[in-house]
C-alpha cells in the first residue's frame, strides 16, 4: 500500500463527503486506502460512508474520544508507505497529493510535508506557524502582529510577514492535512491522546524536529480548507479546548516558571479581547454580531482560566 488516508469525522456529513470524493477524484497513480474514524456521530455520516464508499474502512468510535486518539486509531490501522491525516473539510485538489508524495520521495529527511491552504473565499489561508515562545505569544495577546503585519519580531507566531506563497522548511504545518513518512512515524511515535482536539499539530511537529526530522510546506500542492466544520457545532466549548490545548502543550515543553507566565499571558489575552470586542458591539459597529460572538467566547474561555488554579488538568511528563 502506498498511501493512507485518514479522516477524523464528528457530525461533518455534508463536508465528508465531498473529502473522500476529492481523494477519489484526483484518480491517484498508486495504490491507496481510506479509513474514516466516526467519532460517535449523531448527523449520519457512518451511514453515508457506508452507502456511498464501501470500499472505505470505516471504525466507529462508542463516544467522541477527540482528535488525537481517533487519529491514532486510524494509524495503527493503516499501511501505507505514506500517511496522510486529512480533516473531514478539506477538498484535495488536482495533483496535490501526487506532488507531496514526489516530493517526499526525492528528499528522504523530510519527515512531514503540508499543503498550500486555500479558504472557502479562495485566499489563502495560514498554512504553517513558528513554534510559540512567551515573546510571540504576548505579542499575539497584545494584537501587535495584527498591527504590523510585516514585522518578522511580532509576527513570529503566526509567520504574518510571509506569503505562503514559497517552499520552505517551517516549524509547524497546520494540522488539517499533513503528510507523512511511514519511517518517521515510526521513530517519533502517535499523536499524544492527552490532546483532546487542537494542539496536537504544535506537540508532533516539535516532536519530529526533536528526531531531525525536516518540515516543509509545499504550496505547489493545494486543499481547500472551510474550516471549523466540526467546532461551529460547539463554538465556546471548542474555544475552551484550545485553551486547554496550549496549556498542557506548555507545560509539556517548558518549565513551571514558564508555564505559569504563559498563563498569565493567556489571561491577558482574553481580557483585551473582552475589552475590545465590547466596545465594539456596544458602540454598534459594523458586524456586531460578530463581535458579540467574539466576546462571549473570550469570556467563556476567561472564566474557565480563572477556575483552573488548583483544579487538576492533565498530567504530563515535563520533557525540559
Amino acid at each position: 500500500m502506498e498511501l493512507s488516508f485518514i479522516i477524523v469525522n464528528w457530525n461533518t456529513a455534508a463536508y465528508l463527503v465531498q473529502c473522500i470524493g476529492s481523494i477519489v477524484d484526483s484518480k491517484l497513480s498508486c495504490s491507496y486506502e481510506i479509513i474514516v474514524i466516526d467519532n460517535a456521530s449523531s448527523d449520519g455520516s457512518p451511514e453515508m460512508v457506508e452507502r456511498l464508499f464501501p470500499r472505505v474502512t470505516l471504525i466507529k468510535n462508542s463516544g467522541n474520544t477527540g482528535f488525537a486518539r481517533a487519529s491514532n486509531r486510524g494509524l495503527r490501522r493503516s499501511s501505507g508507505r505514506y500517511i496522510c491525516l486529512v480533516n473531514s473539510d478539506v477538498v484535495v485538489l488536482e495533483n496535490a497529493v501526487e506532488t507531496l508524495r514526489t516530493l517526499l520521495e526525492k528528499e528522504p529527511a523530510v519527515g512531514i510535508a503540508g499543503p498550500q491552504i486555500i479558504g472557502a473565499d479562495g485566499k489563502v489561508q495560514r498554512s504553517c506557524m513558528g513554534f510559540p515562545t512567551l515573546f510571540n505569544v504576548f505579542a499575539r495577546a497584545l494584537a501587535l502582529d495584527s498591527i504590523f503585519p510585516a514585522s518578522r519580531v511580532f509576527g513570529g507566531a503566526l509567520l504574518t510577514f510571509w506569503n505562503h506563497a514559497s517552499r520552505r522548511s517551517v516549524d509547524i504545518i497546520n494540522g488539517c492535512f499533513w503528510m507523512v513518512r511511514r519511517p518517521a512515524l515510526d521513530a517519533v511515535g502517535l499523536l499524544d491522546e492527552g490532546f483532546f482536539m487542537y494542539g496536537e499539530d504544535v506537540d508532533w511537529c516539535r516532536r519530529f524536529r526533536r528526531a531531525n526530522w525536516e518540515i516543509v510546506f509545499c504550496p505547489e500542492a493545494k486543499v481547500i480548507h472551510y474550516g471549523g466544520a466540526s467546532s461551529a457545532n460547539a463554538p465556546y466549548t471548542f474555544a475552551i479546548e484550545q485553551n486547554k490545548a496550549d496549556l498542557y502543550y506548555w507545560r509539556k515543553h517548558h518549565s513551571a516558571i514558564s508555564y505559569m507566565l504563559f498563563y498569565i499571558i493567556l489571561v491577558l489575552h482574553h481580557f483585551i479581547r473582552i475589552i475590545g470586542y465590547g466596545s465594539y458591539a456596544l458602540c454598534g459597529a459594523a458586524q456586531r454580531d460578530r463581535s458579540v460572538f467574539k466576546f462571549r467566547r473570550s469570556l467563556s474561555c476567561l472564566f474557565f482560566l480563572i477556575r483552573l488554579p488548583g483544579k487538576p488538568l492533565r498530567e504530563v511528563p515535563h520533557e525540559g
